[in-house]
């Protein structure tokens, strides 16, 4: 199985909604490692790893979240996996 890295930053209504909490929720129902972190300019960064299926699967879950409406900008980046990732945390 070939891993791949996902990297997604979220702007819009995405910071103080429970938008880190809601997606490290839904990410134990992916074969996934990763995490969720505020930026400081007011975006979300959400980098995982796994499977592309895996990581497709959860980029759209987010997006058919409750989190959706909320969501004005995505900027989604592909790179090969690093490792080094535990589990799926919200990140400092």
């Amino acid at each position: 199985m070939s891993r791949a890295r996902m990297r997604i930053v979220y702007g819009g209504h995405v910071q103080g909604v429970g938008f880190r909490y809601t997606v490290k929720s839904l990410a134990p129902g992916y074969e996934v490692t990763g995490g969720v972190r505020n930026l400081p300019d007011g975006r979300v960064e959400l980098i995982a790893e796994g499977a592309r299926e895996e990581l497709d699967a959860l980029a759209q879950s987010v997006m058919d979240s409750g989190l959706g409406p909320l969501i004005r900008d995505v900027e989604m980046h592909w790179e090969e996996a690093q490792g080094g990732m535990r589990g799926f945390e919200i990140l400092p």
